[in-house]
């Protein structure tokens, strides 16, 4: 069984070119001062327990900038989730601290920069749907 995320669009039309599938229970998403992500469908393969997902920021601009973040979280919850990240702003990091309806997020990166995020396959079940954005 894989798991499919589909990427949202947030605030900004969004656009991405490809889909990516995690081979060795690993995947590379990268972004740049375009407001872009480079997948915009990510499958998962059921014999990982966690996935690792490296997320590269290749644009030049700083994260105080052209910050973004790549969050995880069931479709349903992607709204909600985004208005709460509106209200914390930049001073909370544009993602309520310890949001439960958050599968998995990294932190906000500017250009140069990189993180990495572990998605648990134990947080997913094969009936919802689940969407990757950028709450900045």
């Amino acid at each position: 069984m894989r798991f499919l995320f589909s990427m949202a669009f947030i605030v900004v039309l969004i656009s991405a070119n490809e889909s990516v599938y995690a081979s060795e229970c690993s995947l590379e998403v990268t972004t740049g001062d375009n407001l872009a992500y480079s997948v915009s469908e990510i499958s998962l393969p059921s014999n990982c327990e966690e996935v690792a997902v490296t997320f590269k920021h290749l644009g030049s601009l700083p994260a105080a900038v052209m910050g973004h973040n790549f969050v995880i979280a069931k479709t349903s919850d992607l709204q909600p989730i985004q208005d709460d990240a509106n209200k914390a702003g930049m001073a909370g990091g544009w993602l309520l601290a310890d949001d439960a309806r958050v599968i998995a997020a990294t932190k906000i990166i500017g250009g140069g920069e990189s993180t990495e995020l572990i998605i648990k396959s134990s947080s997913l079940s094969s009936s919802e749907q689940y969407s990757f954005f950028c709450t900045v």
